[in-house]
């Protein structure tokens, strides 16, 4: 019994000896890291665009330049006696006006009983549509042949120049890209010159009353010189103007009433039509992406006109208010200058 009772007992302690991994399953292995996938392709920078957008710029460049003739050519008639009666004595007259800043000094000189010299100077500065001139000297001058033999109804004629040199100009330029807006001003120097001739009819209703209707013919020429656009940070269609002349022709059909109130008041109006034929640009550009842009101007019509407002101080001297301007669609557009003046009649 001793016998069985130690074998059995060597028999648990054999079996309690057996490494437990014997009887065990070996463990799970871990999955190796996942590797994140690679990120998409960056999207592609868009293509620049804007180029037909830069080329129209040159079209408002040539819109620019053909107001300026036109601006320049009514701030001369004043110097020419615009809003004055074809028939008076002679004048000298100072004056300074707003809406474009002009100062100077014009009057008539009677060389026979009908022949008379118009003439005058001034200094002015304007500014329309994205350009502006800030140094323009004008000079004008003209003869007018007066049928004054023919009695109050008669005929009379005039021929005469504007000339404008040494203007200083800044013109802007501006397009759109898909980047943003591009806007740009570039200086040069310019000159403006006009010739004309005038046929009309007065006709001296009363000692107080004078009206007067007429046919103006024009003919303008402005150069200016080349240039480019400034630097800038951001003008990736950048342009060139090489110098160049631009040309107008224009008629005039116009009329003018002038009449005194009491013997004090003296008061003027006139206006008329205006058609301008065989313009031409002088704009050559080279733009970057468009190559060379040659803008066209065509045929424009609008209306001039213009009033003055006089009140006799004294004998021989009158104070003058004044007003010139346009009507119509652009490039000319609607436009007023005004200012103040005094006259001596001697």
């Amino acid at each position: 019994m001793a016998a069985l009772t130690v074998a059995t007992t060597l028999a648990l302690v054999a079996a309690q000896t057996i490494p437990a991994s014997a009887g065990m399953s070996p463990p799970a292995m871990m999955p190796p890291p996942m590797t994140p996938p690679p990120p998409p392709p960056p999207s592609p920078t868009p293509a620049l665009t804007g180029a037909a957008s830069s080329a129209g710029s040159i079209d408002g460049l040539a819109q620019q330049r053909f107001n300026q003739m036109i601006t320049n050519r009514v701030l001369g008639t004043v110097l020419l006696g615009v809003n004055e009666q074809v028939n008076c004595s002679d004048c000298v007259s100072a004056f300074g006006s707003a809406g474009s800043f002009s100062a100077g000094v014009h009057g008539r000189k009677e060389i026979t009983d009908n022949l008379s010299l118009l003439a005058g100077i001034a200094y002015t500065q304007y500014s329309e549509g994205g350009y502006n001139v800030t140094s323009a000297p004008i000079g004008a001058f003209a003869l007018r042949y007066d049928f004054t033999d023919w009695g109050s109804s008669r005929p009379f004629f005039d021929i005469g120049t504007i000339l404008s040199p040494f203007e200083k100009v800044s013109y802007g330029r501006n397009y759109l890209t898909n980047f943003g807006a591009v806007s740009l001003n570039s200086s040069t120097n310019s000159s403006d010159y006009g010739v004309y001739g005038r046929a009309g009819w007065i006709n001296r209703l009363t000692a107080r009353d004078e009206i007067a209707a007429s046919v103006e013919v024009w003919q303008l020429w402005q150069r200016v010189n080349g240039y480019a656009d400034p630097s800038a940070a951001f003008n990736p269609f950048d342009a060139t103007i090489a110098a160049g002349t631009d040309r107008t022709n224009l008629v005039k059909l116009g009329g003018q009433w002038t009449h005194l109130f009491g013997g004090s008041v003296e008061t003027n109006i006139n206006g008329g039509f205006v058609q301008s034929f065989a313009s031409h640009s002088g704009i050559v550009a080279t733009v970057t992406g468009d190559g060379t842009v040659v803008p066209t101007i065509g045929n424009q019509s609008w209306f001039e006109y213009g009033g003055r407002l006089g009140f006799r101080i004294t004998k021989g001297w009158v104070a003058d208010l004044f007003l010139d301007g346009t009507l119509g669609p652009q490039p000319v557009g609607n436009t007023i200058h005004g200012g103040i003046g005094l006259r001596v009649n001697y």
